[in-house]
This record gives C-alpha cells, sequence and structure tokens, in this order.
C-alpha cells in the first residue's frame, strides 16, 4: 500500500498512457485490421484501466486517510469519462470510421449513422443534451457538496452560514467551510468551473446557433 502512495501519480499516469494506447489499438484493430474480437479485447483492457485508477485513488486515500488533488483529479477524470468520454468515443469512432474506410474505399458508416450524426449536430439537439449535462453535473455537485461536509465540514459554522456569506471565497484568512484546506480550494475551484460550464451550457438554449444543420425528427 505504501508503494502506491510513494507513486500515486506515476502509477496513474501510467494507467492514463496504458489506456490511451488500448483506445488507439482498439480503433485500429478493428477498422483497419477488421479484427472485430481481437478490438473488444483492447476496449475491456482500456475500460480496465479506469476500474484501476479507481482503485488506486481508493487505496492512496485509506493509506492517508484524506482526500488530496490527487484523489480530486482521478475524480474530475473519471467524471469526465462517464460523462462527456463517451459522446467523444462515439465521435472518435465515428470518425474513425470514415477515414479509415476512405482509405480502405470500403463503406465502414451506414447511412443511417450518417444521418443521425448530422441530428447531432442540430442546434435544439445540442441545445437538449447541455440542459441535460448541466442537470448532471448538478446533481454530481450537490453530492459531492453533502459528502464532503459530512466528513469534512467546518465545526465552527453551519453550512448555510458560507452559503449566505460568500466573502470566505475571496479571503482566505476568514473561516472556510472544510477543515481541509486541500478541500476547499478544490471546492473554490469547482464552483468556478460550476458557473462557466452552466453559462457555456445554457447559452446554446438561449443564444442557439441559427445555422441549422440536418433535422430533428
Amino acid at each position: 500500500m505504501q508503494f502506491l502512495v510513494e507513486h500515486d501519480w506515476m502509477i496513474f499516469i501510467s494507467l492514463e498512457i496504458a489506456a490511451l494506447i488500448f483506445l488507439l489499438l482498439f480503433v485500429v484493430v478493428r477498422y483497419l485490421l477488421s479484427m472485430r474480437q481481437l478490438s473488444q479485447l483492447f476496449l475491456g483492457l482500456f475500460l480496465l484501466m479506469m476500474v484501476f485508477e479507481a482503485m488506486l485513488a481508493y487505496f492512496v486515500y485509506q493509506v492517508t486517510g484524506e482526500v488530496s488533488t490527487f484523489q480530486i483529479v482521478i475524480i474530475i477524470f473519471l467524471l469526465y469519462a462517464v460523462t462527456f468520454g463517451i459522446s467523444d468515443f462515439k465521435n472518435l469512432d465515428y470518425k474513425a470510421r470514415v477515414r479509415i474506410g476512405k482509405w480502405r474505399k470500403v463503406p465502414l458508416v451506414t447511412d443511417e449513422e450518417v444521418e443521425r450524426m448530422q441530428k447531432r449536430k442540430h442546434p435544439k439537439v445540442i441545445a437538449k443534451k447541455s440542459r441535460r449535462w448541466f442537470y448532471a453535473h448538478t446533481i454530481i455537485f450537490g453530492i459531492a457538496l453533502v459528502y464532503f461536509w459530512q466528513s469534512y465540514g467546518s465545526t465552527e459554522h453551519g453550512f448555510l452560514y458560507f452559503i449566505q456569506d460568500f466573502a470566505w471565497f475571496g479571503d482566505e484568512t476568514l473561516p472556510q467551510p472544510f477543515t481541509s484546506e486541500m478541500l476547499s480550494q478544490a471546492i473554490r475551484l469547482w464552483i468556478i468551473i460550476y458557473i462557466i460550464d452552466t453559462i457555456i451550457n445554457w447559452s446554446y438554449t438561449f443564444f442557439p446557433d441559427k445555422k441549422e444543420s440536418g433535422s430533428v425528427s
């Protein structure tokens, strides 16, 4: 266990590199070499790297007994993998098939998939997906705040104190919401990201792209 703590970042980076290699091998083996069964192995190994990252974060937490930047970074990576990562993987898969199909001069993309991808670019579809992500982000943020407050919440002031008075946000000399300085900094950063993310996601609803592509059934 101590080895994991001493080399946590090196192990995490190695797992990320391995995951990227397995993902690239999946695309090459599946569409360039047409070996579908073998490609499933590489996809499974890619997902296994994600599991190992989660386990690594948990074991390091078990040893240190505190949430650090390391756990926060892994949580962000894993949240991306199960949210935007799925959509990005589908886009990568589609683009890889289009390019490899043109190179091999064989159809790897069906007309239905082309039509579906065109629909996904429609402003209304983009706005709907953005709103869903906002709801998901809000729920995840809320659950995280509740968990962190129960584990590291201030013993001097109640939760409402920090909601009603945000002076702590810009002045670190004031009482902070969490007993862990690292966690307070992380939550401060997350709040900024949440605000920016909220503005961006709702902009697709209130200011949609007037140039529509495709149609929505």
